[in-house]
């Protein structure tokens, strides 16, 4: 068969022109299922084999989608689908798509991180990552795959984690943004009814278990987590209609994790771990980061205590402001009669709600800037390149105190939604051109922002990649070259 021959690409072309290297922060994987019992046979014995299939018929949650989407590239795009398959042959277009490295996401391994069985779940997540690490070897120059993490307890978390990074040298991470566990009232009182009674719990606030001995082992190996969940839950879970369930569904998941983890005061217990939020753009990191600031000034505990506490309500001016504005029912009078009652609007119990009042006991914050600095520093977006709200990311006058959120360059190859492999880079660079960004802001994009999500707290990421020398110097202050 003839050597594969590279194509000219708008891509391509305006890789050209850029004097820093691409890096994409999510292609994916399309695996092999046929090669994945070896690795479990491996990992558990024949026997997982058979259990594994079977759990395949049963992996979807309760009320979760029915339709299997058609996902992956087909047709006049079999050529992709194989390209996706093969590593070898995944690295050498990679060119074309304008991108020097990638981290490498999985497909089929979002059903193994959900799997209810803890012992199947297991097993499928190890056996995968040995495949992942076995296939990725020779190419490890290009791209690098991300580990699958079960994230059920942080347990399972860390014996995989460890197992990843020790044994199979791996460097990036596939966590969840939630964990979907049976109501704990249910389980209890009605068990039989458990599995149709399911609790969503991001990874910090309320969650039962407590997951800082996992981030802890993050900094300790150096490795990123990234969130990248496909639990279809609450409204996205239409047996119906994909595109439905599909729309903005990873930005509500991330959502949902990203003010959980700061809420939770997780980026000043490890200011050093960064984390990623996949697939799911930017826009909604910026509506949180702006509301955060909003609700910390008019609702921290000093300005709370001053303007809301329903104790502090000021009789004697209420009752003149209702004797001039009332009328028969809301006068004077009737406000005298039912002072207690008003006094106590806005708390059901007054002796529980003053332990309360405070959200932010768990996120030091003594002034509005802190907000920024404990949320722009960790937290990093994933987005696509036909996502037109990237720009936001990098809108100074909008965002509060001119911050620029950590908006990544994703490709997500592999997946229905790319369907033009030479076009990713160039379609992301439109912003650039329709004057939404700088030139700068889309260095960042694909560059900056995607090795300062690694190299922060593993500075030798990318050491032995195509693109060692540019992000050393980088790193360093130096000139730098694609």
């Amino acid at each position: 068969m003839a050597a594969y021959k590279l194509k000219s690409t708008s891509s391509s072309k305006l890789h050209d022109t850029l004097d820093y290297p691409v890096i994409d922060t999510d292609g994916h994987v399309i695996e092999s299922t046929f090669a994945l019992p070896d690795f479990l046979k491996q990992v558990a014995g024949p026997e997982m084999v058979e259990a594994y299939t079977k759990a395949q018929e049963t992996a979807r949650l309760p009320g979760a989608p029915k339709r299997v989407p058609w996902g992956t590239p087909s047709g006049p795009l079999s050529s992709d689908r194989a390209t996706m398959m093969l590593p070898r042959l995944y690295a050498l277009p990679l060119e074309e798509a304008g991108v020097d490295f990638s981290t490498i996401y999985a497909t089929i391994g979002f059903n193994a991180q959900v799997m209810p069985d803890d012992e199947i779940r297991q097993a499928a997540c190890r056996a995968l990552n040995m495949m992942y690490a076995d296939m990725f070897k020779e190419v490890s120059h290009k791209m690098t795959p991300a580990a699958i993490i079960p994230m059920n307890t942080p347990e399972e978390a860390i014996a995989e984690v460890e197992f990843a990074v020790n044994e199979l040298g791996m460097k990036a991470l596939m966590t969840c943004n939630e964990v979907v566990r049976p109501d704990p009232v249910v389980l209890a009182e009605a068990p039989h009814l458990a599995k149709h009674a399911m609790k969503y719990n991001p990874l910090a606030i309320d969650s039962p278990l407590d997951y800082d001995p996992f981030w802890a082992k993050c900094v300790e190996l150096k490795v990123v987590p990234a969130g990248h969940s496909m639990n279809f839950v609450g409204t996205h879970k239409s047996p119906n209609n994909y595109i439905y369930n599909r729309l903005g569904f990873f930005a509500t998941s991330g959502f949902a994790a990203a003010r959980a983890l700061f809420m939770s005061g997780f980026t000043q217990k490890f200011p050093e771990l960064n984390i990623g939020f996949l697939e799911g753009g930017v826009w909604w990191g910026v509506a949180l980061y702006n509301d955060l600031v909003e609700f910390w000034e008019k609702r921290n505990k000093k300005t709370m205590l001053k303007n809301l506490d329903p104790g502090k309500l000021d009789f004697d001016l209420m009752c003149e402001m209702f004797a001039e504005y009332g009328n028969e029912y809301l006068n004077a009078d009737a406000l005298k009669e039912n002072w207690k009652m008003v006094a106590r609007d806005g708390r059901t119990d007054p002796d529980e709600m003053p332990s309360f009042i405070d959200d932010w006991t768990q996120v030091k914050i003594e002034k509005e800037e802190d907000v920024r600095d404990l949320f722009i520093n960790n937290f990093y977006f994933g987005c696509e390149a036909d996502d037109a709200m990237n720009y936001t990311a990098f809108n100074t006058k909008a965002n509060k105190f001119g911050a620029k959120l950590k908006a990544m360059f994703s490709s997500d190859l592999g997946h229905w939604d790319v369907q033009n492999f030479g076009g990713i880079l160039s379609e992301t660079h439109e912003a650039v051109e329709d004057g939404l960004i700088t030139d700068e802001d889309f260095k960042d994009f694909v560059f900056t922002n995607p090795v300062t999500l690694q190299t922060r707290l593993n500075p030798d990421f990318f050491k032995g990649t195509d693109v060692e020398g540019a992000i050393d110097s980088f790193l360093t202050g130096q000139p730098k070259s694609a």
